[in-house]
C-alpha cells in the first residue's frame, strides 16, 4: 500500500512524460487522463442508482447481440464525449457500436486508438451489483493514409501491441487499475477532491491459489480439459490436488479479475459447444486483450486454453475468444490439460467419490 499521495496525473507524468518511450509515444498520459475523467463521471452516474432514471433495458441490442441496458448507452456516450475532442485519438471501437468511430472532421486526429467496454457486467445494475469499465489503447499504424489508419484493420492487431490497458471497478470505492507496460498499478478515487490516488503499486498475482471462478451452469457444454480441472478442484482434499478450493462467480469480468489481482485465483470463460467453432464468449479487443495485458504485467498468465491470448490476431472488431487467466501455476496446469487432450494423452476423469469400491482388497499377484 502507498501513503495515498501520488495522484494518477503525477504517476503518468513521471512514468511517461519524464521518461518518454518510443513504444508509447507522446500524448498517452493526456489520453489516459481523459479516460479517467470519463470514469469519474460514470462513477457519479452509477452512485445515483435508480434515482438517475437510467435503470432497465433500451429494448435494443448491440453489435454482438447483447441486450443493451440504458446505462450501457449512457456510459458509452460519456467515453466518447471525453475522448473525441482532444486531438489524441484517431478512432474508437466500443462494444456498443457496430463499427469503427472515426474522430469527426471538426476535431484533430491523433496517433492512438481506443477500444472500450463502457459498462462490463451491466446485468448486475438492477440488483446493485459490481460493474466496471474496460479499455485498451493502441498506436495507430504508421503511414499517411488517414482513412486506413482509422479503419477496421487498424484495430485488428494482437494484444501484445497494446501500449496501455486498464479497467475501472465501481464498488464500495471506485478504483482504476492501469498498466502502461511497467507493471500493474491501482488508483482509488478520492471523491472529496476528485483525484485518483495510487494505493496499490506493482501488483503481483500469487503463483498458486485455492480459488477458481467459472459459471458452473455451463458444465454440460465444456471441453474435457476444463471438466477435468474443475472436477479436481471440486474433489478438494480427497482428490488428486489434496487440498480444498473455493469457487466464485460474480458475472462481471472486472470483478473477477480484480479479485485475482488482489489475492490470486483463476478465471475461466472457456470455449464450449454452444458457440460456432468453439470460439468463446468474451470480446477480444476490449475485454480479453486489456485484461490479459494487466494480468501478465502482474506476473500471471492468460490463455485461450491452447495459446496466449495476447498473441491472437483478431479476425473482426467484435470477435470472441475463450479466456483462462490468473495465477501462473493454475493456468499452466489448465494449458497442460488442453495439450494432453489434443494429443489424446488424457484419461477419462473419474471422481474418487465414484470409484469402484469393495470390502475386500484384491489378492497380491504372485
Amino acid at each position: 500500500m502507498q501513503d495515498g499521495r501520488t495522484t494518477l496525473s503525477k504517476f503518468l507524468i513521471d512514468t511517461l512524460d519524464r521518461r518518454p518511450s518510443p513504444h508509447a509515444g507522446a500524448g498517452l498520459s493526456a489520453l489516459l487522463i481523459d479516460v479517467a475523467a470519463a470514469i469519474k463521471q460514470i462513477a457519479s452516474a452509477l452512485t445515483r442508482g435508480a434515482l438517475g432514471g437510467h435503470h432497465g433495458s433500451t429494448q435494443t441490442f448491440n453489435a454482438t447481440g447483447d441486450e443493451q441496458k440504458k446505462l450501457d448507452v449512457v456510459t458509452h456516450e460519456i467515453f466518447v464525449q471525453h475522448c473525441e475532442w482532444d486531438g489524441l485519438l484517431a478512432a474508437m471501437v466500443s462494444e456498443e457500436m457496430d463499427g469503427v468511430y472515426a474522430i469527426p472532421a471538426g476535431y484533430p486526429r491523433g496517433e492512438y486508438l481506443l477500444a472500450f467496454d463502457p459498462l462490463d457486467g451491466s446485468s448486475n445494475i438492477d440488483v446493485n451489483g459490481v460493474v466496471g469499465s474496460i479499455f485498451s489503447v493502441l498506436r495507430r499504424p504508421d503511414g499517411d493514409d488517414a482513412d486506413a489508419a482509422c479503419g477496421d484493420a487498424a484495430f485488428l492487431r494482437p494484444g501484445h501491441q497494446q501500449v496501455a490497458a486498464g479497467y475501472a471497478i465501481y464498488g464500495p470505492s471506485t478504483m482504476l487499475v492501469l498498466s502502461v507496460g511497467n507493471g500493474t498499478h491501482a488508483f482509488t478515487l478520492e471523491r472529496d477532491v476528485g483525484n485518483f490516488v495510487l494505493t496499490h503499486t506493482d501488483i503481483r498475482i500469487p503463483e498458486d491459489s485455492g480459488e477458481f471462478a467459472i459459471n458452473a451452469s455451463n458444465e454440460r457444454f465444456w471441453e474435457p480439459p476444463v471438466r477435468r480441472y474443475v472436477q479436481e478442484c471440486k474433489d478438494g482434499r480427497i482428490g488428486c490436488r489434496e487440498r480444498d478450493f473455493n469457487m466464485r462467480w460474480i458475472a462481471s469480468m472486472v470483478a473477477e479479475v480484480h479479485r485475482i489481482l488482489m489475492r490470486g485465483g483463476v478465471f475461466l470463460y472457456p470455449r464450449d459447444f454452444r458457440t460456432s467453432g468453439l470460439e468463446g464468449r468474451l470480446r477480444l479487443l476490449y475485454e480479453a486483450n486489456p485484461m490479459s495485458f494487466l494480468v501478465e504485467q502482474a506476473g500471471g498468465l492468460s490463455i485461450t486454453g491452447r495459446e496466449r491470448v495476447l498473441d491472437v490476431v483478431p479476425r473482426a472488431l467484435h470477435c470472441r475468444v475463450p479466456v483462462i487467466l490468473g495465477s501462473r501455476n493454475e493456468v499452466e496446469r489448465i494449458g497442460r490439460y488442453h495439450r494432453e487432450h489434443d494429443r489424446g494423452e488424457d484419461k477419462p476423469y473419474t471422481s474418487p467419490l465414484f470409484n469402484e469400491r469393495s470390502l475386500f482388497l484384491p489378492e497380491a499377484s504372485a
